[in-house]
Order: C-alpha cells, then structure tokens, then sequence
C-alpha cells in the first residue's frame, strides 16, 4: 500500500473516515491525500415566469464566494496540523461534481485505496438518489473502505469476508490479504446460503477450502451461515462473531441492471454500522 485518498466533506463521517486513514497511512508508512470538491451550482435562476432572479443569483454568488473562502482556510489548516507525521500529506481542493472529481484523483494519484465516510440510505432514496459513496464503491477499481462511525485500526482483528467464492473473488482476495497481513487480523470466509440460493454444507466447505488453499490464505476460519436474503445474513454474521470490518467483492452493475438486481454490496455498505471493504471483480 502506497496511496490513500480520502474524499472529504467535512461532515461527522467523513472525519471518521479521515481519523481511520491517518492510522493506516501511519501503520502502512504510505501517502495520504485528502480532497474535497466544491459543487458549483447553476448561476442563474428562474421564477416561475422565466425570468432571471437577479437577487437571488447575487445571494448564492455571495454565499459561493464565502464557503469557497472558508473551505480554503479549512483545508489549509488541515495542512499545517499535519506536518509532523509519520506519512506524507497533501490535499486539494477542487471545483465541479463530486463523484467526476473524486474518480480524477484516484486515477491521477494512482490510488491504492480509497477510504471514505457514508451516512447510508435505503429504499426509495437510494434508488432515486443514491450518494457519490455508492458510486465510487460501484465504479472504483482500486479497493474502498467505507466508514460510519468511530473506529481505530488497532482494534481491527476481525474481518468477515462474504463470497461465493468463485473465480472471480480470486481478483479481490489478493488485496484483501494485503490489508489482513497490515493488519494482523483473522479472516473469517463466509458463505451465505438463503431459501433461493441454497448450497449444502459440504459442497460449501469444499469450495471455500480449495479457495483458501489456491490463494495462500492464513489466519483464516470457514463459516457457513443461513439466512432470508445475502444482506441480511452478511450482517447478521458479522453481529453474531463480532466482526470489526465486512470485505466484499461488488459486480459493479450500473444503470436498468442495476435497479434491477441491486448490488449486495453497495447494500451492506448504507446498512452496515462497522467498515466495509469492498472491490469490484469486473474490468471495464
């Protein structure tokens, strides 16, 4: 590991994120990289007869030109509290969408993960909506940790990965080892069966030690776990052996598909109260 981006938005999650960074840029002696991005608003706006509002526009300028000032103040102060430490820091502050200026600076510092804060959602938000976390644990290639609340890197000793554990899982697991071995942690290998994807025990058992065995993995316990639907039982899992982080890998789906189908990973992370991992399987 040689470089950590965090996107940040100074919001209570984003600060936890930050905090869970600084730790694993200090135990992994790698760059980190904070970057927040502006969003700039239309410069105009209309009333409902068509007509520019000029005094509203002249507001939203001001306001623009102030949140701009303090968001430099800000970040410079991040700087200088940060001279002194054990990793080399940097940060940038950029104009434009979120999620596009998020994905530049991953391809730019050629990161090795992302870690970032999420505030969650479900439902017909998500479907509607959905958050820039969504989209960068959706599209990034390079490994993302999500995180809600507060949470130090010493106390990670467990990590529960959840797979089907098939060729494709293969791509991910190598980077997963990388933060295990960082860590020092137990990886517990899970396989979720639920009444519409449903594998006996043995079959179960014999994949997931052919896994282990193909991709060199210690410190590591195979579980078998029934539940009514995959999310569920990921989380249900991760309660029952009080796990510190959940790592999946995600497909990726975007667009009709992924209304569609959804993606249990991307469902985890706006359900889950503990860091998720996750990684896509897929190359464009």
């Amino acid at each position: 590991m040689k470089s950590i981006l965090v996107p940040y938005d100074f919001s209570e999650e984003a600060e936890n994120a930050f905090k869970f960074a600084q730790e694993l840029a200090t135990k992994a002696g790698c760059k980190l990289k904070l970057v927040h991005i502006i969003e700039i608003p239309a410069t105009q706006h209309f009333n409902t007869m068509g007509e520019v509002n000029l005094e509203e526009d002249y507001i939203d300028k001001i306001y623009m030109v102030e949140l701009i000032n303090k968001r430099k103040a800000q970040v410079k102060k991040l700087e200088a509290n940060h001279q002194n430490k054990p990793y080399q820091f940097s940060t940038r502050l950029a104009f434009g969408n979120p999620y596009a200026g998020i994905s530049k600076e991953i391809s730019e510092i050629k990161a090795d993960v992302v870690i970032m804060g999420s505030k969650g959602s479900s439902g017909l938000e998500e479907l509607l909506i959905g958050s820039n976390t969504e989209k960068v644990v959706r599209h990034t290639k390079c490994p993302v940790i999500t995180v809600k609340q507060q949470v130090k890197v010493e106390d990670i000793k467990t990590i529960v990965f959840a797979s089907d554990f098939s060729e494709d899982s293969k791509r991910v697991i190598k980077h997963l080892k990388d933060l295990q071995n960082l860590l020092g942690a137990e990886l517990r290998l899970v396989k979720i069966n639920t009444p519409n994807s449903f594998e006996n025990t043995k079959t179960s058992n014999k994949r997931i030690r052919e896994f282990i065995k193909s991709n060199n993995i210690e410190n590591v316990r195979i579980d078998i776990y029934n539940s009514s639907s995959e999310e569920e039982g990921i989380i249900e899992f991760a309660d029952d052996c009080d796990a510190d982080m959940i790592a999946m890998a995600t497909h990726g789906r975007t667009g009709f598909m992924h209304l569609l189908s959804g993606s249990i990973a991307e469902d985890v992370v706006n359900s889950a109260k503990r860091p998720v991992w996750t990684m896509r399987f897929k190359e464009e």
